[in-house]
């Protein structure tokens, strides 16, 4: 617990650092943050599944979130170096080209199912490199540049899951969906959307770009979604007989592991955030 209460600690100084430094932080780190998810995915799969090619999909990963920063980037800056900025357009050209070699490269490799390969190696992208696509976008869902999106974002998930957490061990009793997880109870998934409602309203009450039913509508959605798509990481993990999808957190696991619940919920909260701004 001591380990794994100071890995916590440290990673969500980083987290909110990487938030409020600024755009470019910001992008660079969910840059490298979602290349490393992928990593872990392709990692998991190529254990006793299939053989994705990580090198180009992490390039095509890479280059597809780098496209999507850099466009949302052109409509913020406003220095002349900025004006008329086209290098995300330039980049997303550059993706059916990655796209291609994926099919390509299995052309080289003597395996019995090279379309499973290919199609793991897609999956990687869509289960991963999308999701965190999704959440950068939260930074410039309602125009420019707000941090408070994101960072709103993080604190009720990591409220849902710390609230889920510990109302499941104090009174879990009746499982939630003990074929994929069976630590988990109604009596915790309900806990956490309480607590990740009451942080909503918290930060809701700070921070009005927002009215206070959008925040509780985002909370209510990252508690639904986030659990499913926890629920999900750990079908994946099922599936291929490992407890981690990795190592680099000490007491935690992987990335994979702390971002499970993000990977479905940020593109279904931008969705939303999405169609009540426009």
């Amino acid at each position: 617990m001591k380990t794994r209460a100071i890995t916590g600690v440290l990673f969500v100084i980083v987290m909110l650092a990487s938030v409020m430094l600024g755009p470019l932080v910001f992008a660079g780190f969910y840059l490298l943050i979602s290349c490393f998810c992928l990593f872990e995915f392709y990692g998991l799969i190529k254990q006793n599944t299939a053989g994705p090619n990580a090198i180009v999909g992490i390039v095509t990963g890479a280059l597809l979130f780098a496209a999507f920063a850099v466009i949302c980037y052109s409509g913020v800056f406003s220095m002349p170096v900025f004006a008329g900025m086209n290098i995300g357009h330039k980049l997303l050209f550059l993706l059916p080209i990655a796209s291609a070699a994926i099919f390509v490269s299995e052309l080289f490799k003597k395996s019995e199912a090279p379309f499973t390969n290919i199609a793991y190696t897609y999956l990687g992208l869509i289960f991963t490199i999308v999701p965190f696509t999704f959440f950068h976008g939260l930074a410039y869902a309602t125009g420019g540049f707000n941090l408070y999106m994101p960072l709103g974002f993080l604190i009720m998930l990591w409220s849902n899951d710390t609230g889920a957490y510990l109302v499941g061990r104090a009174i879990g009793r009746t499982k939630l969906f003990e074929r994929h997880s069976p630590k988990k109870t109604w009596e915790g998934f309900i806990g956490g959307a309480f607590i990740s409602v009451a942080a909503a309203r918290i930060f809701g009450h700070y921070h009005t770009g927002l009215a206070m039913q959008h925040w509780i509508i985002m909370a209510l959605i990252i508690s639904i979604v986030g659990t499913t798509g926890d629920l999900v990481e750990s079908m994946l993990k099922r599936s291929i007989n490992v407890k981690d999808s990795g190592g680099i957190l000490p007491g935690h696991g992987g990335l994979l592991d702390r971002f499970d619940g993000l990977l479905l919920a940020a593109p279904i909260v931008y969705t939303y955030l999405y169609f009540i701004s426009n």
